[in-house]
């Protein structure tokens, strides 16, 4: 079984296109295209499922069509709409720069006290100023001036906040 702490969200599945089970992918992260994925992991009715593709093909810089293995008629691909679509870390090439949303369930660390803050429970990147969103609904900014380390093997971020911030 797929645990939610080995994988990490990278978009999300859009309407059906065509009528051989072609559906639109809108990604936040083209980590599948980078490291020659052969399946994703999709979030159907709550369970983490992993779908071989057959072929994507690029629309956008943040859209792609893909055909999943058997899923091969209009109404199956209709079936995955607006499936949330995750990437197994397992995957990723860990001296590859670290996307923002595969930072989701990191611990961050005070760089000057070296105190637990929090875990990371999401990104929102909905403005200029990107924030992680801590599971107590603290936000702490995500720029990378203020992360002084990123530690992937203990999944932990070392951030250098300044004073006073936390307490906003």
């Amino acid at each position: 079984m797929i645990k939610a702490s080995d994988v990490y969200k990278i978009g999300r599945l859009g309407k059906a296109h065509g009528v051989k089970g072609e559906v639109s992918f809108q990604f936040d992260d083209d980590v599948f295209d980078r490291v020659d994925a052969d399946y994703l992991v999709l979030c159907v009715d709550g369970i983490l499922v992993p779908f071989f593709m057959e072929e994507y093909r690029f629309r956008s810089d943040s859209v792609a069509l893909v055909k999943f293995c058997d899923v091969d008629t209009q109404e199956r691909a209709r079936e995955l709409t607006n499936c949330d679509v995750f990437f197994p870390r397992a995957l990723t090439d860990d001296d590859a720069p670290a996307t923002l949303q595969s930072l989701v369930g990191f611990e961050l660390v005070d760089a000057k006290t070296a105190r637990r803050i929090g875990t990371i429970a999401s990104i929102d990147d909905t403005t200029a100023n990107w924030l992680f969103e801590l599971q107590d609904g603290t936000l702490v900014p995500a720029h990378d001036e203020l992360i002084t380390n990123i530690d992937q093997t203990k999944k932990q971020i070392t951030v250098d906040l300044p004073a006073g911030l936390l307490e906003l």
